[in-house]
């Protein structure tokens, strides 16, 4: 294990805890950031530490099986399901795992992240899964997120926050920001009136940019060829939604042949049947 390396890897740890306390995905003590600095080993935040005022001296150094084996405070407890990640993915060296409010309003509302809205999230971050909900801190926890470790690199933890991987700190920080910034939107959006998905054509498009610059998609494979026609309407992780509580409420996904009732015209009728209705009551004796 080179010195120099983890020196800055530890101080890439407190630069990017910076940013997460700043940004608002962390408040107070939460979060949790880790680094591969080598075959058997992981740097880690510590316990009960804001990650925005973290210095080098705080981060802790754990093995493969979450054993601490050097730091002046104590490893943090979720260290277990970044560990779950570095054995399952050998390309990953970098796992953020924090709140960040639109996101984790999406994890807390058990609905999923829709796909086929806006081109960059569809690109970085494909299709965004959601772990069942387990308390915190022990390896059942950890192991909610096996079945996704290896389709993604974002995925959402029921009732609880996000965790992003990536080939180094700030790749995985970035990833979170993008889904955070994304769900913001849909929020938004979806105060204003119903969200607007792109066609079929243009989501296989988007799909197929995913592709040319690198990202690995199962969508991209055999398996998905003879549903392409529903790439905006979750074929990845659909299976999986029940085990984790999920239900499309806020975000329908309407095919193009698909007329919604105008609003004036259902108010109107809706006042319509009020009135008959009244007017028989009165009417009657």
């Amino acid at each position: 294990m080179n010195e120099t390396n983890v020196d800055q890897l530890k101080q890439q740890i407190c630069d990017i805890g910076q940013r997460v306390y700043q940004k608002g995905f962390a408040a107070a003590n939460e979060g949790n950031i880790s680094a591969r600095a080598s075959d058997d080993r992981v740097l880690c935040t510590p316990t009960l530490t804001c990650k925005g005022f973290m210095t080098p001296d705080d981060i802790c150094t754990v093995d493969m099986d979450g054993n601490q084996v050097s730091g002046n405070r104590k490893a943090t407890s979720e260290v277990l399901l970044h560990l779950n990640i570095y054995r399952r993915r050998p390309d990953i060296s970098a796992v953020v795992h924090c709140h960040p409010p639109h996101a984790t309003a999406f994890a807390v509302a058990r609905e999923p992240v829709p796909v086929g809205v806006l081109p960059e999230p569809d690109i970085f971050l494909g299709e965004v899964p959601t772990a069942p909900y387990k308390t915190p801190g022990n390896q059942d926890f950890a192991d909610t997120i096996l079945p996704f470790v290896e389709s993604t690199e974002t995925i959402l933890l029921a009732n609880h926050g996000t965790v992003t991987y990536a080939d180094s700190i700030e790749k995985a920080y970035w990833l979170t920001e993008i889904l955070d910034a994304y769900c913001r939107i849909l929020i938004l959006s979806r105060q204003i009136g119903r969200v607007q998905y792109v066609s079929m054509e243009q989501g296989q498009e988007l799909l197929e940019l995913r592709r040319q610059w690198g990202f690995a998609d199962a969508r991209n494979s055999e398996a998905f060829a003879d549903r392409q026609d529903e790439i905006c309407n979750h074929v990845q992780f659909r299976e999986t939604w029940p085990e984790s509580g999920l239900r499309k409420h806020g975000f329908p996904v309407f095919n193009q042949s698909d007329q919604l009732p105008d609003q004036e015209a259902l108010i109107e009728r809706i006042a319509q049947r009020v009135a008959e209705k009244m007017g028989t009551s009165q009417r009657s004796p």
